[in-house]
């Protein structure tokens, strides 16, 4: 059996008190009146009501400063004001403070029921709203969960746990592929704007022309093609949260309008000559060195410190390998749901080498291996000939490594001076000399990394076994164990 709907009524005159209950008790309602504005906001703080009924005059505490009060506290209710004719005015200041509608006195009963029976209707939907809202909520926080088990992972935990309620700009700082957006939802969902907007923003993949008409919005008439009004990025993530990816991308034009939203709240549509307030909280994310461009001079240092009043370091995968288990199992129980395929496990073998590669492409390419075999398989446990398109990958990924450590740049800087200090420019052989001096010190690393395994040393090299013994003795390479 259902429960009778509750209505909260507030008047100081007796007489219409009476009256109030008797109306919407015969209509089936649970009545609760006060006779003032203090035992009002005490009972509307205390107990939850749909409806309220309350006079703007009152001893203790108007109608106005009750609503405006609550309202701060964020109090669900639809509030109906009750006024006189002299305080019309006040009445229309109370809508733009949140009141859901007034009635002027004197007024007809029919008139208040009216009123009330649409602002329960109102509620209702607000709650049917809010409800699905949740709903949406603990199934995005599924799909978007954040997978990991290891130290790193668990400081993230903690990180999003401390700073989701506080509303303030937060900087993710990451390889592509580390989850920055991920890590963006969790803090939304998390937050106080969890039932508000999330709207996300590649600044790299906007045409730069573009970005600020996007971001801002327009107005009809403001560029050629402009017919029509358009809210930008900002306005859509009113009460919500904007994130802002790729954010070293933004030129330094815009770089200072989104300051400026920063320190005013408040934005300025291309071709408007007026500014709107703004209540959205901006989460930025790079995978660039900003510090760096702040000393190019290619990122305003005042809009950096604006943005990471607190910065979260999101490691790529090779430095969470123990993690690379737990998302496997994920990512294969997620395809089944949405392939409608059977789950799928990883043998040993497999795992074993899906945790030795160095995953330049982070969590993402991870994702992208275990689909593409998964689908192709017809093996329940994933075989390392599953991914025998992946072994040759990660064979050709030394290039990669070569270029992630940067070896190039690094033997440059070595030889940069030796070449600038270069005396005898009729010295022959220079090439040679060289070359044997960046081959003896590679080969003697790989001996000891393969244990002094010759063949394994020589397959590594690109080289047949011979070759590397005639190597080692032109460069007087000892094997194991020589003196």
């Amino acid at each position: 059996m259902s429960q009778p709907l509750k209505i909260f009524i507030a008047e100081d005159e007796p007489s219409l008190r009476t009256v109030l209950k008797n109306l919407f008790s015969k209509k089936g309602f649970e009545v609760v009146m006060v006779a003032n504005g203090r035992d009002a906001l005490q009972k509307l703080r205390e107990e939850y009501f749909q409806v309220a009924v309350v006079d703007i005059k009152m001893p203790g505490l108007s109608g106005l400063d009750l609503l405006e009060t609550l309202k701060k506290e964020r109090c669900k209710t639809q509030f109906i004001l009750i006024t006189a004719q002299d305080t019309m005015k006040h009445a229309v200041e109370a809508m733009k403070r949140g009141a859901y509608d007034y009635i002027a006195k004197p007024f007809e009963l029919e008139e208040l029921e009216v009123v009330v029976q649409k602002a329960f209707e109102t509620q209702k939907m607000a709650e049917e709203l809010k409800n699905l809202k949740e709903v949406l909520k603990a199934k995005t926080e599924k799909e978007n969960k954040i997978i990991g088990k290891s130290r790193a992972v668990r400081e993230i935990y903690k990180t999003i746990g401390k700073v989701a309620a506080a509303d303030v700009a937060i900087l993710l700082m990451g390889e592509s592929g580390t989850g920055k957006e991920l890590v963006a939802k969790a803090i939304h969902q998390n937050s106080t704007r969890w039932d508000g907007p999330f709207v996300a923003v590649n600044c790299a993949a906007i045409p730069r022309d573009l970005l600020e008409s996007e971001l801002f919005g327009y107005k009809k008439g403001a560029f050629t093609g402009a017919e029509e009004n358009r809210i930008g990025f900002f306005e859509k993530a009113e009460k919500g949260t904007l994130f802002l990816d790729e954010i070293g991308e933004l030129p330094l034009n815009l770089q200072a309008k989104l300051l400026r939203v920063l320190q005013e709240k408040e934005i300025q549509p291309l071709g408007s000559s007026e500014t709107k307030s703004i209540d959205v909280r901006i989460l930025s994310a790079t995978n660039r060195n900003l510090e760096k461009m702040v000393q190019e001079k290619t990122f305003r240092e005042d809009l950096f410190f604006r943005l990471n009043i607190i910065p979260i370091r999101l490691p790529p995968l090779s430095e969470r390998k123990e993690d690379i288990p737990l998302l496997c199992d994920y990512f294969l129980q997620r395809l089944a749901e949405e392939a409608k395929i059977p789950v799928k496990s990883v043998s040993a073998p497999a795992m074993e080498l899906l945790s030795e590669y160095a995953w330049p492409g982070n969590i993402r390419e991870l994702e992208n291996v275990l689909k593409r075999a998964a689908i192709l398989s017809v093996n329940m446990t994933l075989q390392l000939s599953d991914f025998s398109f992946f072994i040759g990958k990660k064979e050709k990924s030394l290039e990669r490594q070569m270029e992630e450590v940067g070896l190039e740049e690094l033997v440059e800087r070595r030889l940069q001076p030796f070449v600038a200090q270069l005396s005898v420019i009729g010295e022959d052989n220079l090439y040679e000399k060289i070359l044997q001096m960046a081959e003896r010190p590679l080969i003697r690393l790989l001996l000891e990394k393969t244990g002094y395994n010759q063949i394994q040393t020589a397959k590594i090299l690109g080289i047949n076994r011979n070759t590397l013994r005639s190597k080692m003795k032109q460069l007087k390479i000892p094997g194991k164990g020589s003196a």
